[in-house]
């Protein structure tokens, strides 16, 4: 198999063929598990609020991601606006929650790609891509035409349809996944859904039934593999032992999981009872002992990155206003 996989199904033909599928989807919409059913292509939108076009907030060059997705040289991130979850917590909720960004065509989405890849960066890395995947393939194969061949990081909240996920099976080599919640009230009270646990469960299953558990290269740089993120939330220590148990019983003890301590109580977690505070260092070691009991060979903690005060942008970043 040629890395990355999805030069391998350009070469066949099979990614334009991908990308139009998906394309159909959009006329009664059903990209992720709410399956709205709304016609994008005639201007209807459902959930997420997106559109006919990607609808794009920021792209750049990343170093705060886990380290064989940041490695030297950073991830080359772009941040899609609007979201199939409304979470209260979200550290992104000017574009996911209030739609911030620019509608753009998928030959300027290829231009991106094609820029990121130009700024050396060692991956393009989706966030929140899921309702923009059609025109994310689209723009791939385009980009593909003219050069593009990093490796593609799918990062999700993991609300994701197994259906929609077999579109990218051959093209994303990397998933880099969120699981929240094993309640139901959990997710419909902190995120707007009913149904996440049992489908981020499924979607994680189909994640590592695709790419397996994580490959680097020489240097440590991801090529191939899933990691799951879990963010510690304020007194949620039982819902964080519940997720390793599922890891290390239904997929394998070698999966890298991130356990994520930077929790803020920012948005609408600001004056939450439970949420409006940020994690203990207790609560924190409890969490990390869970994961070292349930046998997991490959867990960090992931907290909040440090950088040196700059008044200048970096190059690599853009941000559009929409």
């Amino acid at each position: 198999m040629s890395y990355p996989s999805y030069l391998e199904l350009a070469q066949k033909g099979e990614l334009k063929e991908r990308a139009d599928e998906a394309y159909e989807i959009l006329r009664s919409c059903s990209l992720c598990p709410r399956k709205c059913g709304v016609n994008r292509l005639q201007g209807e939108k459902g959930f997420c609020g997106g559109g006919e076009r990607a609808k794009v907030y920021k792209f750049k060059t990343h170093f705060g991601e886990e380290p064989p997705i940041s490695g030297w040289k950073g991830s080359g991130v772009i941040f899609f606006s609007n979201c199939t979850l409304r979470c209260i917590y979200c550290q992104n909720y000017p574009f996911s929650h209030q739609g911030k960004g620019r509608e753009i065509s998928p030959q300027l989405l290829a231009k991106i790609m094609l820029y990121l890849q130009a700024m050396g960066c060692h991956n393009l890395n989706l966030v929140t891509p899921t309702h923009f995947l059609p025109q994310i393939l689209f723009a791939l194969s385009h980009a593909v035409r003219n050069g593009f061949h990093l490796p593609i990081v799918y990062n999700t909240s993991g609300y994701e349809s197994p259906q929609t996920l077999r579109l990218l099976d051959g093209i994303v080599d990397i998933y880099l996944s969120d699981f929240k919640y094993v309640k139901a009230e959990e997710g419909m009270k902190y995120s707007h859904v009913l149904d996440y646990p049992q489908v981020a469960k499924e979607a994680i299953k189909e994640m590592y039934h695709q790419v397996g558990n994580l490959l680097t290269d020489q240097d440590g740089i991801a090529k191939r593999g899933l990691i799951i993120r879990h963010l510690l939330l304020p007194g949620n220590y039982s819902t964080a032992k519940e997720i390793f148990a599922f890891i290390s019983q239904e997929l394998s003890p070698s999966v890298f999981i991130s356990l994520m301590a930077q929790y803020l109580p920012i948005w609408e977690a600001k004056s939450h009872p439970l949420l409006g505070k940020r994690i203990t260092p207790k609560e924190l070691e409890r969490a990390f002992k869970a994961l070292e009991k349930e046998g997991l060979e490959n867990g960090w903690i992931q907290e909040l990155p440090t950088f040196p005060k700059s008044k200048s942008r970096s190059p690599a970043s853009q941000m559009y206003s929409g």
